[in-house]
């Protein structure tokens, strides 16, 4: 089911929101054991992959279809984000958090690639035709 950039903005923050409260909540939970300390660095992915989802929304909405989320500054604030909200929590947290979000960001390029379609960057091999010099 797929929903406008407004949308998809308003729930995909309001999913970070929720989390991101809950991880504070519960952080003393998620602290208490080397188990939960994986899952608050797994929930952190989830805050990177919601976040990320919420600026590239941000900017399709205010840019137009053809903009396109790139590895700066879009996938480095995110990932900053996560990684502060993991380290609320717990130090290891913030490894395991960049450790999943790594894995998140390339099946989220997976699965663009495979409904947007992948560009396909110009080649050296046909590059643009010479023109003949005269004698």
């Amino acid at each position: 089911m797929a929903f406008s950039s407004g949308t998809s903005c308003l729930i995909s923050t309001s999913l970070f929101v929720v989390l991101f409260s809950g991880m504070q909540v519960y952080r003393w939970q998620l602290a208490s054991s080397q188990l939960m300390t994986v899952l608050g660095g797994f929930l952190g992915s989830f805050l990177f992959m919601f976040a990320l989802t919420a600026i590239g929304n941000i900017e399709t909405y205010a840019f137009g279809k053809g903009f396109h989320t790139k590895l700066f500054p879009e996938v480095l604030i995110s990932i900053l984000v996560s990684v502060f909200a993991c380290g609320l929590v717990h130090r290891v947290c913030i490894t395991t958090c960049i450790i999943f979000s790594t894995m998140v960001l390339y099946y989220m390029n997976k699965i663009s690639n495979k409904v947007y379609g992948a560009t396909v960057p110009p080649t050296l091999a046909n590059p643009l035709p010479e023109k003949k010099k005269r004698k």
